[in-house]
């Protein structure tokens, strides 16, 4: 099954990186967190090659079935890139190609990982930020957030991937708007437009994010993985008329796995099925 990683690899070990990513690897939900509060959680040109790999290790773990990504300190989701990284990887276009293929490649494992992820969002999701926010299943913000992607006032403008994710979410006007006005967007207008899936008060964020990613690891890892591989497909193929055979069979092979079988027993039997992700 191409991209969607559920051949899955041994748990990692170690739950550490960094000061400036930290990991929570308890099963089911793990929790990728942004540690640099001082500087509103920039992400420095290192952390996005590092975060690209935390991500496909985490994918690689049958016994995590959702994660969860946040910032530290509770005024910042991200601001995204770290301005003191400019001078040394975007003063030139030759530099830049060099960073954005390091952003390209945190937001490609992202958004191509099996399994489910949200961003739990409070305070600012900005830039790059925001990007990476886009790039996650679903979006849980407070009601306090500002989420936006100002370019515009930098000079500079996004890639292809951040813009397609960002289509594909809002649609091409509410994108342009974005990306135009170089506003921060209050978390109203974020649910308005389909940028965020919902919006809570900040002292419920946590509860209502874990409540949900918790509810998300206790269904069928297969069904998520395959879900996520089929929209992918839906939304990047020009026409569903030219699926080849394995993806035109994608959604046939469940009837095959073991938890198609227990899912079915457990509805008959009235009881909550047992996934095991084969």
């Amino acid at each position: 099954m191409p991209g969607a990683r559920i051949d899955y690899l041994k748990k990692r070990e170690t739950d550490t990186l960094n000061d400036h990513i930290l990991l929570d690897s308890k099963s089911p939900v793990a929790t990728v967190t942004f540690n640099r509060p001082s500087q509103r959680n920039a992400i420095s040109f290192d952390m996005w090659h590092e975060f690209s790999g935390i991500m496909q290790k985490l994918d690689a773990d049958r016994d995590i079935r959702a994660v969860v990504i946040t910032g530290a300190g509770g005024e910042s989701f991200s601001a995204g890139a770290d301005i003191q990284d400019f001078d040394d990887y975007r003063s030139d276009s030759t530099k830049g190609r060099g960073y954005n293929d390091a952003v390209n490649g945190a937001l490609k494992a992202l958004s191509e990982m099996a399994t489910p992820t949200i961003s739990m969002i409070q305070g600012f999701a900005v830039g790059g930020g925001c990007e990476l926010a886009v790039a996650t299943d679903l979006r849980i913000a407070s009601d306090d957030s500002r989420m936006g992607i100002p370019v515009g006032k930098l000079g500079i403008s996004i890639g292809h991937r951040e813009m397609r994710g960002l289509v594909n979410l809002v649609g091409k006007g509410n994108a342009m708007y974005i990306l135009l006005s170089a506003r921060l967007l209050d978390a109203e207008e974020s649910l308005r437009i389909g940028l965020v899936n919902q919006v809570v008060k900040p002292g419920d964020l946590h509860d209502y994010t874990y409540k949900l990613a918790n509810d998300i690891a206790s269904l069928a890892p297969l069904s998520h993985a395959v879900n996520k591989l089929t929209m992918q497909q839906v939304q990047n193929k020009p026409s569903l008329e030219n699926l080849t055979k394995e993806e035109d069979d994608l959604p046939l092979i469940q009837f095959d796995t073991k938890d198609y079988l227990e899912g079915y027993k457990a509805f008959l039997e009235k009881r909550r099925p047992n996934f095991i992700g084969e």
